[in-house]
């Protein structure tokens, strides 16, 4: 999805700080690559704007696919991240096929807020289905779980507690397998709780040090 299911937390985060979103490529309406792109790629390019920007390092939050990023640009380039957090980090254990995936993804949005709803169906529709799809194959195939134990920056994993996506067993063995590692559970909340709950989330993150 777009910048726009990040939002609310972007709103909320910004009166202390300085908060930047950013759509990657295929995304949002930017134009989608002639290729495949993996986790890897992309968050090497994501790095590559970080260092282009000349930011001090800086706190790197990711939702659900976006988890993945964050998480790998940290392993890539630890000099430009100061903690990472990974909002409803995917992909579960317990349902790592499309046909998995995909159920699961539907079980949770009939439970989100219409306003998420919206903003996820025309941001799939936007990137193409073809474009959707190659970064589902990517999103399945990159292990997190195998990056985590290398992470060598402080990892906060925040859960909307009835999250059918990232469940809790899975975001348990997340925070097991981390070094430096926190799990925040957001009650009464789904896989976009930084959309339905911004405060909470907001709070968790600034709670993190």
């Amino acid at each position: 999805m777009s910048q726009r299911a990040m939002h609310r937390l972007h709103r909320t985060l910004r009166p202390g700080a300085l908060v930047l979103s950013i759509d990657m490529p295929g995304h949002a309406g930017l134009p989608v690559p002639r290729r495949e792109v993996d986790v890897v790629e992309m968050a090497g390019a994501l790095g590559a704007l970080l260092a282009r920007l000349g930011l001090p390092p800086v706190v790197l939050v990711g939702h659900s696919m976006g988890a993945q990023w964050a998480v790998e640009l940290a392993v890539q380039r630890p000099e430009l991240v100061s903690r990472v957090v990974a909002i409803a980090p995917v992909v579960d254990a317990a349902h790592r096929s499309v046909r998995e995936q995909l159920v699961a993804l539907l079980a949770d949005a009939v439970r989100e807020p219409p306003s998420l709803v919206e903003i996820a169906c025309t941001d799939y529709l936007r990137c193409g289905v073809a474009w959707y799809a190659a970064q589902l194959r990517q999103t399945l195939a990159y292990p997190i779980e195998r990056r985590l134990p290398v992470l060598r920056r402080p990892l906060l994993i925040v859960r909307g507690a009835h999250d059918t996506v990232a469940g809790e067993a899975w975001c348990r063995a997340l925070r097991d397998a981390t070094p430096d590692a926190a799990l925040v559970r957001i009650p009464g909340h789904h896989h976009a709780a930084q959309h339905s709950a911004p405060r909470a989330v907001a709070a968790a993150i600034v709670a993190h040090r």
